[in-house]
């Protein structure tokens, strides 16, 4: 029987689960196994869990650094989500009881330990605030047999390109320690408002990540700037800048970013007074309405920021990869109308 409480179904009651470790768990921490299990819980409510012994492999007692072997049978207490994951959880299961089918993201590239996708503009990655369904929800949503989906980086809401998902455990760890050490190669097109002076080459300014605060009136939203050299609030930031195709008007640029700092392209190319077009955070709003009204020729919607090229190491094999995602339809069109050159890209 279904309890209605207020409306709305009550919750249920959480159970006591034992869990198996496959293949693609093993030499996993007890911790970060737990984290994955338990999407939306506090860090400090799984390690008062493992402390308390309410957690327990074959039986026993374990520390948060033990390392799970294929086969463990791992205790998972009952535990409550909290009600934004539990209404998530239930969103995501009445639109697959009506049938309602998952976006459809173009793959460049799959195989058993990794998948590369074009994300289009306009989608979050995962879901947040105000977001329920990103792409990956949206992602094992469409692929309910499958074990493990998990992104391997991040992508702004607006920016489209390329996107990497890992399909184990060890290829997102390989593929997540190739970004940290910077063994990879991202490459954007960015286009920009005004002439780009072609010497202006290496932008190295530290960044520096905030909230506005509570007089703005997107008070709390994140932002970033940049700071100077001797701040010691500064993160090193590296972008390099070449010009591709320019008029008076606006330059086409390709971005290569050596640390991934958030937001690092939008603010460091903003700092040189070269905005990108259609940044609702850091650029030209005035010109960003005036392209995106009725009737504008060449007419931009969107920011002009596009994920191109991704360079990087097959997670198992270590073969040298390189993905490309060609600009999307509206970006092409509006370079088109915008630049009397196309790019080499």
């Amino acid at each position: 029987m279904k309890v209605i409480i207020g409306g709305k179904p009550a919750p249920a009651t959480p159970e006591v689960k034992t869990v198996c470790v496959d293949e693609d768990s093993a030499g996993q921490r007890v911790d970060n196994f737990l984290m994955r299990q338990f999407k939306g819980v506090p860090k400090t409510h799984i390690y008062r869990m493992i402390r308390s012994g309410e957690v327990r492999v074959n039986k026993g007692r374990v520390a948060a650094d033990t390392r799970l072997e294929t086969g463990d049978l791992v205790r998972l207490p009952p535990v409550r989500l909290s009600e934004r994951v539990a209404e998530k959880e239930q969103a995501m299961a009445d639109r697959v009881a009506r049938g309602v089918p998952a976006r459809d993201f173009t793959v460049l590239l799959e195989d058993e330990y990794l998948m590369a996708l074009n994300k289009p503009a306009g989608v979050a990655v995962h879901g947040g605030s105000g977001v329920s369904f990103g792409v990956i929800e949206q992602l094992r949503m469409a692929r309910p047999a499958a074990k493990f989906l998990e992104l391997v980086h991040r992508l702004d809401r607006e920016t489209s390109g390329i996107l990497l998902v890992a399909k184990k455990r060890s290829a997102l760890k390989a593929l997540q320690d190739q970004f940290r050490e910077r063994q990879t190669g991202k490459t954007y097109l960015a286009m920009v408002r005004g002439q780009w002076p072609a010497r202006l080459k290496v932008l190295d300014k530290p960044l520096h990540k905030y909230l506005l605060d509570g007089n703005e009136a997107q008070a709390g939203e994140r932002r970033v700037k940049v700071v100077s050299r001797d701040d010691p609030n500064g993160m090193p930031s590296v972008t390099l800048v070449k010009v591709l195709a320019s008029s008076p008007d606006y330059s086409l640029l390709e971005v290569t970013i050596k640390t991934g700092r958030t937001h690092q392209i939008r603010v460091h190319l903003a700092s040189e007074d070269h905005p990108i077009l259609g940044d609702d955070k850091y650029g030209d709003f005035e010109l960003n309405r005036a392209l995106a009204r009725a009737g504008a020729q060449p007419a931009l919607k969107r920011m002009f920021l596009h994920a191109w090229r991704l360079q990087l190491n097959h997670p198992v094999t270590g073969a040298r990869l390189e993905l490309l995602a060609d600009l999307p339809p509206e970006l092409a069109q509006f370079s088109a109308a915008a630049l009397p050159q196309q790019p080499s890209a």
